[in-house]
């Protein structure tokens, strides 16, 4: 059975999450195949044990460094299959795009929340306890040391605003929560 939080991340891959689609996806795409085993440790059960067995086989996890217990919401789309890295202190929303060469960290196990309906860039360094609003975009190669308010799009080493005109456009295929 296919529980909520894969349908989303099925959904934002493809815009539909039938059946014929996740197998699809399951054989043809290796970042969702990983989100599908990464979603899988999360749940209860046998279901459970069988994620964490497909985890143990999963290659991927070396190049999208996500620990099996974080919590990401609805709606994650992993954009060119990494490699990102995310500390296990790291909030996410929903509908959240997390683009190649992505690194969210902390050295004092405060990372960032990041909200709903955010696009991270390629490149994109997020450092330490920060917060990121709803609909925001980073652009490619941003530094984010500060916090980002709701509605912006913010770029640059050290990340700026630069306006508030359509931030997360790059969001396609929203999960709806």
């Amino acid at each position: 059975m296919i529980n909520d939080y894969i349908k989303s991340d099925l959904n934002r891959y493809y815009g539909k999450y039938d059946f014929l689609t996740f197998i699809k996806a399951i054989i043809f795409n290796s970042t969702f195949r990983f989100q599908y085993v990464f979603r899988l440790c999360q749940t209860k059960g046998i279901t459970k044990i069988i994620g964490y067995f497909f985890w143990a086989l999963n290659r991927t996890k070396k190049k999208i460094q996500l620990p099996k217990k974080q919590k990401f919401g609805y709606g994650l789309y992993i954009g060119h299959g990494g490699p990102i890295v995310v500390n296990p202190t790291t909030e996410i929303g929903n509908n959240c795009n997390l683009s190649q060469f992505t690194t969210i960290g902390s050295n004092n196990n405060h990372a960032a929340k990041i909200g709903n309906n955010t696009y991270i860039g390629p490149n994109v360094c997020i450092i330490e306890d920060v917060k990121i609003g709803n609909n925001v975009t980073i652009g490619a190669g941003s530094i984010v040391t500060k916090d980002i308010p709701d509605n912006a799009t913010a770029v640059g080493n050290y990340a700026k605003v630069i306006n508030f005109n359509n931030p997360g456009r790059f969001i396609q295929n929203r999960w709806k929560c």
